[in-house]
């Protein structure tokens, strides 16, 4: 998020002073991180958590389209940053990578069924395929299907324009192109302070190897994932009063086998337990790091502290006080199921544990894959004392510092988000940087929803720019069920 907007400022107003303070040693080294987030180009492609079933029985297809317009303002992002030479190479942090849902079960084919039907025909969705035949899924990613009995109904959809984002290289290019273009980046600084001065000017304190600093600043943005709560409760504005944060960690299986990573080419998303939050949607997903691929499938959550993974123990203690105490009370016995989750995962031996893998991949061996820890998350608590998945926008009402609180989807947005704290903080020169942000993102204000062919023609040029494909789109797009084959799944 803070590259991100670091990179819009020094377009939009390149004359500007602007430092970015970072307390670990390089970038992108907590949530940013290639491994610890999933690596997802969140559109809503192949997330079942963006399309719940009312209570009417109708999958509500509302914050998928969402999600989707904005990755869509962060592809064009990228795609400017690539086409200025901003960014030498797309193929250093994002790779064409299918998306898939996949279910089994009678009532979640159901469910997939009709959620195809009606995002195949929203013009974000176009060329979504959809099928009950196994083997028509087992030719779109093998390992779903090896080993399967096939006396239980199955069904994907597939979309080959997905991606996988390596977060953490994106986080270091931006960084690198706002520092060409005179941003200052400063690594080992810690921020411990965020005061008001009488001038009106916010002054940042901490220490950085060991000698103490102050930055002041017209302007702050709190980027500090997990830590950006309790550094925005610092800053005494009383916007950020009654917030708090549920933090939730997580871990993977990973494997390089070769032999199993060259059979799945994809990001194949299935629906969570009961309880699960949405972070914790199962999924076995293709990973480019450093130029070499992987598998890796999760998350398992679990529970710390830590607001951070290499934060402190006391970070929720110290996160409580006497403005969020109820919130966070009432969060906690309105998600008791989400609590009863937790400690499941917690207390799950690892056998349990790599079972969930073989709902997936019913083939696969515990000699292949390894156990990593991911990023901490911490779940938004708000004020009337809701838990929140997604993230929240703090920011002063006169405009002079904002921060991010939450999770998911997160870095796929961060141009959107980016774009609203500027909307926010700086009005008075809002209408001014108008025609410079629609050079950087053509759909700027616009919604390509309501624009089929824009639409169109928005994805395939930020499709070849970033080096992603572009689906097939008929002119009715319509849901096709496959007849399941009786062939036997063993002959695959």
């Amino acid at each position: 998020m803070s590259a991100t907007l670091a990179t819009l400022i020094s377009e939009v107003e390149p004359t500007w002073t602007v430092q970015v303070l970072e307390r670990l040693d390089r970038p992108a080294r907590e949530s940013s991180g290639p491994w610890n987030n999933a690596g997802t180009g969140h559109s809503a492609l192949c997330e079942l958590n963006y399309t719940p079933v009312d209570e009417d029985g109708c999958v509500n297809v509302a914050k998928a389209v969402e999600v989707n317009e904005q990755f869509q303002v962060s592809r064009q992002l990228w795609s400017f940053l690539v086409e200025n030479g901003r960014i030498p190479d797309a193929d250093a942090f994002i790779h064409p990578t299918p998306h898939m849902s996949f279910v089994w079960g009678a009532e979640n084919v159901a469910y997939l069924r009709e959620r195809h039907a009606i995002l195949a025909a929203h013009p974000l969705f176009a060329g979504m395929e959809y099928s009950e035949d196994p083997i028509q899924i087992a030719a779109w990613a093998p390992l779903l299907m090896a080993g399967r009995t096939g006396d239980e109904p199955v069904a994907a959809t597939y979309s080959v324009e997905g991606s996988d984002v390596d977060f953490g290289a994106l986080t270091k290019l931006m960084l690198d192109s706002a520092a060409s273009r005179g941003t200052q980046v400063s690594y080992h600084a810690d921020v411990r302070k965020l005061q008001r001065g009488p001038d009106a000017f916010w002054w940042a304190t901490g220490k950085k190897d060991g000698a103490k600093f102050t930055y002041r600043a017209r302007f702050v943005f709190v980027g500090a994932g997990g830590r950006a709560l309790t550094l925005l409760q610092k800053s005494g504005i009383p916007e950020i009063h009654g917030f708090g944060g549920f933090p939730v960690s997580g871990e993977f299986l990973r494997t390089n086998n070769p032999e199993v990573v060259a059979r799945h080419q994809a990001k194949v998303y299935g629906k969570a337990a009961v309880g699960a939050p949405p972070m914790s949607v199962p999924h076995l997903d293709t990973r480019v790091v450093g130029g070499e691929q992987w598998l890796m499938f999760g998350p398992y959550a679990g529970f710390s502290p830590r607001y951070l993974k290499h934060g402190s123990l006391i970070d929720m203690p110290r996160a409580f006080n006497l403005r969020n105490l109820l919130p966070m009370i009432l969060a906690g016995l309105a998600n008791i199921p989400l609590t009863l989750y937790l400690a499941s995962q917690l207390i799950a031996r690892p056998k349990k544990k790599f079972k969930d893998l073989l709902d997936f991949y019913p083939d696969a061996h515990t000699r292949d894959w390894k156990k990593i820890t991911a990023g901490q998350r911490v779940q938004v608590i708000r004020p009337e004392g809701v838990l929140q998945f997604g993230t929240e926008l703090i920011s002063h009402a006169d405009g002079s510092i904002a921060g991010l609180l939450g999770a998911s989807p997160g870095a796929s947005t961060a141009a959107h988000v980016m774009l609203e704290v500027l909307e926010r903080c700086f009005p008075a020169k809002w209408e001014e940087w108008q025609p410079r942000l629609r050079e950087i993102i053509p759909t700027h204000g616009t919604a390509l929803s309501d624009d089929p062919t824009r639409a169109r023609a928005v994805q395939e040029h930020t499709a070849q720019v970033l080096g992603l494909r572009v689906p097939e789109v008929t002119q009715s797009p319509s849901t096709v069920i496959d007849t399941p084959s009786e062939v036997a799944l063993a002959q695959e």
